[in-house]
């Protein structure tokens, strides 16, 4: 994976599960007939937002974007379908490479966040597992504080 890669494919996939939560939320609000699918399609939606999260920061620190760029893309997450707009504006002005520039044999890192970086992309498998890891931490910390605003009828 590359960050030509790993981004688009993130951005993508959170994209097509906001849509997935919004057909729950229809179900749920307008027609009124299950609420499995905001429930199933929430969860869904929630871990790949904050994986998306992760991602972003990973190659906006490998690829030297701007803090504007990488805030942006942070926050394109929120509204529906954000990050495709994004995606394509980072793919069209050549902020993706095609490959990781503190990865082995590449650029030496500057900083502390360069050089935990470096560490973790010369051992890609574990950085990944280490990744999902921390993602379902997260999901699993998120759904034990509960809704915001707390939960409905409760």
């Amino acid at each position: 994976m590359t960050p030509a890669t790993l981004y688009p494919a993130l951005a993508r996939t959170e994209a097509v599960t906001w849509a997935l939560l919004l057909l729950g939320m229809t179900l749920k609000y307008v027609t009124r007939t299950t609420e499995l699918g905001v429930a199933v399609f929430g969860l869904v939606h929630g871990v790949v937002f904050l994986a998306y999260v992760l991602v972003t920061v990973v190659v906006a620190l490998d690829q030297r974007w701007s803090r504007r760029l990488t805030l942006l893309a942070l926050v394109a997450a929120l509204p529906p379908f954000a990050t495709l707009w994004v995606e394509r504006r980072v793919e069209r002005s050549g902020r993706l490479a095609t490959s990781w520039r503190l990865a082995p044999g590449g650029e030496r890192p500057g900083h502390v966040l360069e050089h935990a970086l470096a560490r973790a992309l010369a051992r890609p498998v574990l950085s990944a597992v280490v990744g999902g890891a921390l993602v379902l931490l997260a999901t699993a910390a998120l759904l034990v504080v509960g809704p915001p605003g707390g939960r409905a009828g409760a």
